[in-house]
């Protein structure tokens, strides 16, 4: 299999975006990113469209309207579905149609329209992701998964409310100084604590925002990469993982299988371990996830991810940086987009293009984690400055 590069990156703004429809959203992302590579859209062979729910977008094809907006016809061009994690699922897609041989260049374009729906009606919808049967019929939403698995991880390994919420507080610190981010402000310790419950133990400042936004990334083959960028960010390793649909069907509460899974491909792929990342960005859509993560990333043994946070090992400065663009928590969470965005993010720190006070100093090495549902799937990519 031939090498696979990232050669340009856009999104559009995050946010309550009540001036686009999906399609417009899309459009911001694809303009930026083909001006991004000096690239017209004539070149592109092949595009993945990652646009996660049919219902919020009020549609059964909701890529063909990316598609027809952008004016790609007739080439190929498809849609992928992961849930949360749809928008990794499409930048894995797109690899493996240039590692496969039939495409030198593709567009990888993920996009999500929420807002339009009242937030317990889209909390209703995202709630199916979980087991349809046996679990969302007697209400269960994804705060109520989240908060399960925040009292198994506290109960077993004393994990605090307040290192939850020193979570909230560095993504927050850090969306504050991203432009795309839907909320920018800073929030204390003391008013994440004390925000209303949602789901005991998370509070309003544990949950991620419903946000409308689209991220497009142009991946390429070695043959191209370097005539089209003098700074190719190369996916040097991709792991999936997959896990029960149903919560009362794990083991352990406190791990999603299906990230330790993908993370244990993606090192290997890639020859290199957790201790080799220079900055990642985790799957935050609650606060407890993002502890979650670094556990199962292997970045401090279990159960010492909340001292991880509490010890600010997480921020700019410390043994590995991660979130630094806001997370999903406070950059926002469209979620075909997630994935697609979470590329942009690491291929800016490793080409050294992250706004001020965001940047990683000397970033070579940098990772990504989308979960889908609440651990069906799990994406990780490894990128590098280097190919090999």
């Amino acid at each position: 299999m031939g090498n696979v590069a990232v050669v340009g990156v856009g999104q559009s703004h995050f946010g309550i975006r009540s001036d686009a429809s999906l399609r417009e959203l899309a459009f911001e992302a694809v303009k930026a990113c083909l001006e991004d590579a000096h690239v017209p859209l004539a070149d592109v062979q092949s595009m993945v469209v990652s646009v996660a729910s049919d219902e919020l977008s009020c549609a059964l094809q909701p890529s063909a309207q990316v598609v027809d907006y952008i004016g790609f016809h007739p080439r190929p061009s498809f849609r992928v579905e992961g849930a949360c994690a749809s928008g990794s699922m499409a930048v894995r897609t797109g690899w493996m149609n240039i590692a496969s041989g039939l495409a030198d260049l593709v567009l990888v374009v993920g996009a999500e329209k929420m807002t339009e729906a009242p937030t317990a009606r889209a909390t209703e919808v995202l709630g199916r992701a979980g087991d349809f049967l046996w679990e969302y019929p007697f209400g269960m939403t994804f705060p109520g998964y989240y908060a399960l698995i925040a009292q198994a991880h506290m109960a077993k390994y004393g994990t605090t409310e307040a290192q939850l919420a020193a979570v909230a507080v560095k993504n927050h610190h850090y969306g504050a100084l991203n432009p795309y981010a839907h909320m920018r402000k800073e929030i204390t310790l003391e008013k994440a604590m004390n925000s209303f419950v949602v789901a005991a133990p998370l509070k309003l400042y544990d949950c991620c925002l419903i946000s409308d936004g689209a991220a497009a990334i142009l991946l390429a083959s070695e043959k191209l990469a370097k005539r089209i960028s003098k700074k190719p960010i190369w996916i040097r390793g991709l792991g999936l993982g997959t896990g029960s649909l149903s919560l009362a069907h794990r083991e352990d509460l406190t791990t999603l299988g299906a990230t330790v899974e993908a993370a244990r491909q993606a090192y290997e792929m890639a020859g290199v371990g957790p201790k080799d990342i220079d900055v990642a960005v985790v799957h935050d859509c609650f606060t407890i996830a993002e502890i979650v993560a670094y556990e199962d990333l292997g970045f401090c043994p279990k159960g010492e991810g909340g001292r991880l946070v509490e010890d600010r090992e997480t921020y700019i400065g410390g043994t590995i940086p991660v979130n630094v663009d806001g997370g999903l928590k406070s950059k926002g969470h469209p979620i075909g987009t997630t994935g697609v965005s979470m590329a942009v993010e690491i291929t800016k720190q490793l080409r050294g293009e992250a706004d001020e006070g965001r940047q990683v100093p000397k970033a070579e090495v940098g990772l990504s984690h989308n979960v889908g549902g609440n651990g069906q799937h799990a994406v990780v990519h490894v990128f590098s400055q280097d190919k090999e």
